[in-house]
């Protein structure tokens, strides 16, 4: 099969569709935390799951019965990380704001992207990103929920693990196909999480339509952008683009969700970005580094 052509366009368009594919995420990730009064995280996790999966399904529709067992395992592994990380994700996102919750996560895949440098000057980011994280808790109006916390910092080594988890599927699956096996093995994993919290609120009508919205915002939307993005820059500009993701969630959660942020939680939020950038940056100058690359930062699916 011969590789598409790259779309012409200008690098500035591409970083728009980049930056409109964050903004969706998050649009999707503020509609989640609306519902989480009526089906908890577990229950958001599980319709985001499920509606995504589907629709990953429908576009991929892998053969199933040509998958090795070798296959199926990387798949297993992929799909369990999935999971894992949604659900530690949106629990932390029940308790911390979203800009707060973003940043934290942030830190799994740039301390990533700082051991694959093999620099000591590197571990210079990772001190920097956590200096940031710092000012973000004492900058906080009230002090961050330290259960929220955890259950960020527990999704950023989650976030660390899928992206590793998704390179090695990558290399035994063809196209959309590996993903579309994890996301429904984690969606089969976070239902029972789901149920419990929501019970048959589940299957109300209007629950069921948000569900779906926040799938298409959250994953098929910027995932499409995405793909686009990617035949227009370089990886590494991609990666740098998506290092903004701290920002685009606080003001998301600022203007949807009326959260708000304090100068000193600005310069945390600052100073993340900063180390993202240069963390990338290092890791991008190491060719051929496992798991790194310019695009470290970034697997296939984002958690939000």
């Amino acid at each position: 099969m011969s590789t598409p052509p790259p779309l012409r366009g200008t690098p500035l368009g591409a970083a728009m569709l980049v930056v409109f594919g964050l903004i969706f995420q998050d649009v999707g990730a503020s509609v989640a935390v609306l519902l989480f009064p009526e089906v908890g995280p577990g229950g958001m996790v599980s319709l985001r799951l499920v509606f995504s999966a589907a629709i990953l399904l429908a576009i991929a529709r892998p053969n199933l019965r040509a998958i090795s067992k070798r296959a199926w395992l990387m798949a297993l592994i992929f799909g369990i990380s999935l999971g894992g990380m949604n659900l530690l994700f949106y629990e932390a996102l029940s308790r911390v704001d979203l800009g707060a919750t973003v940043t934290i996560e942030v830190l799994g895949p740039l301390v990533l992207s700082v051991i694959v440098a093999r620099r000591a000057s590197a571990w210079l980011w990772a001190v920097l990103a956590f200096a940031g994280v710092a000012l973000l808790s004492l900058g906080s109006v009230g002090a961050l929920d330290p259960v929220g916390v955890a259950f960020a910092l527990a999704a950023a080594v989650s976030w660390a693990g899928y992206i590793l988890a998704s390179r090695k599927t990558g290399q035994v699956f063809a196209g959309l196909d590996g993903l579309a096996i994890a996301m429904a093995i984690g969606a089969i994993i976070s239902l029972p999480f789901g149920i419990a919290q929501a019970g048959s609120t589940l299957l109300e009508p209007s629950i069921l339509v948000r569900g779906l919205a926040v799938a298409i915002c959250s994953s098929a939307i910027p995932y499409a952008l995405e793909l686009i993005a990617l035949r227009r820059i370089s990886a590494s500009a991609f990666s740098v683009l998506m290092a903004l993701a701290p920002a685009i969630a606080t003001g998301a959660g600022f203007f949807v969700l009326g959260q708000s942020i304090t100068l000193i939680q600005g310069v945390g939020i600052v100073l993340v970005i900063a180390a993202s950038i240069g963390a990338v940056r290092a890791a991008s100058r190491i060719p051929g580094a496992p798991g790194a690359g310019p695009n470290a930062l970034l697997p296939e699916e984002t958690p939000l």
